[in-house]
C-alpha cells in the first residue's frame, strides 16, 4: 500500500510503502525502512524484500521514499526520514496498527546509512522513541576509501572506493573525507554513541564498509554500558531478518 504524507516544510509531500502481514491484528512492531541505492538511485527489487521482512517478523514495514543526491543534498533526505516519515509514523500508530513504542529503523547499504543518521537524530530530538536498529551492511563513514585506504582485499566486488567517495560526495556537497564534512551528516563521526538504541549490524568479510562497521559496532558496544548490552553480529547477509525477528 502507498501513502503520501506531508513533507518537511518547504519540501514536497512524501511518499511511504507500507506492507502489512496481517492486517486485522493491532499493535504490531514497526520497521521504518530505508532502502539502499549510494544515496543517488531507487531499488528497483525493494518490495520482494520488503514483503519478506514482514512476514518473516510478523511486522508492519513502512519503506521511505526519501529524496535522493545529488539533486537534494544533506540534510535533506534526514528531514524526509525523520520529520515526516518517522513522526508520521508514531502519530498514526492507531491508523497503521502498530505499537508506537516498539519502533525500530533499518535499511541496507546507504538506506543502513541513513537508518543510523535517523536513530542519532531521534535521540538527539528526543521526541519519538526508537527502540532497535537494524543496520544491513551500512555505509557509516565518508572517509572510508578517501582519506581511509580500504585495505587491499576488501571493496573490489559491487561497490568500491571510488564509487563510495562519488556517494558521500553526492549526498554531501563537499568532498567526501574533507575537514568541510558537517560531523552531524556522517553516523562515524558523531561525537557520541551513548543513549543510541540497541543495533545489530551485518557485513561481509568482503565488503567495503567492514572496518567502519566493525568499529561502529565497537562504539555501540562500549557506549552501552550500563544499559541494553550492545550487540553485533558479522554474519552473511542471508540472516538478516532472522536477527531483525528476535529483536523486535
Amino acid at each position: 500500500m502507498e501513502r503520501h504524507i506531508p513533507g518537511p516544510p518547504g519540501a514536497p509531500e512524501g511518499r511511504l510503502g507500507v506492507v502489512d502481514p496481517a492486517p486485522a491484528e493491532k499493535s504490531k512492531p514497526v520497521l521504518l525502512h530505508m532502502h539502499g541505492g549510494g544515496f543517488m538511485m531507487p531499488d528497483p527489487w525493494l518490495l520482494p524484500r520488503l514483503q519478506g521482512i514482514a512476514t518473516d517478523c510478523h511486522c508492519v514495514v513502512v519503506s521511505v521514499d526519501y529524496r535522493l543526491a545529488p539533486k537534494t543534498r544533506y540534510s535533506g533526505s534526514l528531514a524526509d526520514n525523520y520529520a515526516a516519515a518517522l513522526k508520521w509514523v508514531h502519530a498514526h500508530a492507531a491508523e497503521l496498527g502498530i505499537d508506537h513504542s516498539r519502533i525500530a529503523v533499518g535499511g541496507e547499504s546507504a538506506g543502513g546509512g541513513h537508518a543510523a543518521s535517523l536513530a542519532i537524530h531521534a535521540r538527539n530530538r528526543n521526541e519519538v522513541p526508537v527502540v532497535f536498529q537494524l543496520l544491513i551492511y551500512p555505509g557509516l563513514d565518508d572517509r572510508t576509501g578517501s582519506t581511509r585506504p580500504a585495505p587491499p582485499a576488501v571493496g573490489h566486488f559491487m561497490w568500491n572506493a571510488s564509487a563510495n567517495r562519488l556517494a558521500w560526495s553526492s549526498l554531501l556537497g563537499v568532498p567526501a573525507g574533507s575537514s568541510r564534512v558537517p560531523a552531524a551528516a556522517v553516523p562515524a563521526r558523531v561525537a557520541t554513541v551513548a543513549g543510541l538504541p540497541p543495533a545489530w549490524i551485518g557485513v561481509g568479510a568482503l565488503d567495503l564498509f567492514v572496518e567502519e562497521d566493525m568499529e561502529y559496532a565497537r562504539r555501540l558496544v562500549h557506549g552501552s554500558r550500563n544499559r541494553t548490552p550492545g550487540r553485533a553480529w558479522f554474519l552473511p547477509r542471508i540472516r538478516s531478518r532472522r536477527a531483525g525477528r528476535r529483536s523486535l
